[in-house]
């Protein structure tokens, strides 16, 4: 016996069973937003740590992939959680194209094939 309990053996199957799906749509969401606002430049470093150069490319893809999941999941998950998941994705969408050296044409941005372009 090492001192764990016996619920202890195989509980991330069990725990994540129970969380409901749209915690883990939400979950996800906040996650590729956060990597996605850091590869577009938008982090601040602290006092002592250096703000991390932009990383479009990196940038693209999280947004597009934020893009296929708000697009796909919000029907399911209702605008309640939709809307503020939109509302962040054409931030990120904005952000990306006032980085951007030359801007995509218009509907050509991460994810705009999805969620139509982004002015």
């Amino acid at each position: 016996m090492t001192g764990t309990p016996d619920n202890a053996i195989g509980s991330p199957a069990l725990d994540i069973a129970e969380v409901p799906a749209v915690e883990i749509v939400l979950t996800v969401a906040m996650h590729l937003m956060s990597a996605a606002a850091v590869s577009c430049g938008l982090a601040e470093g602290g006092p002592d740590e250096s703000t991390p150069e932009p990383d479009l490319a990196e940038a693209r893809i999280l947004i597009s992939a934020l893009a296929g999941l708000v697009t796909a999941a919000a029907p399911q998950i209702g605008s309640m959680h939709a809307a503020p998941l939109r509302d962040g994705l054409q931030a990120l969408q904005r952000a990306f194209r006032e980085a951007s050296v030359i801007p995509d044409a218009p509907g050509m941005g991460p994810g705009e094939d999805l969620t139509g372009p982004v002015f």
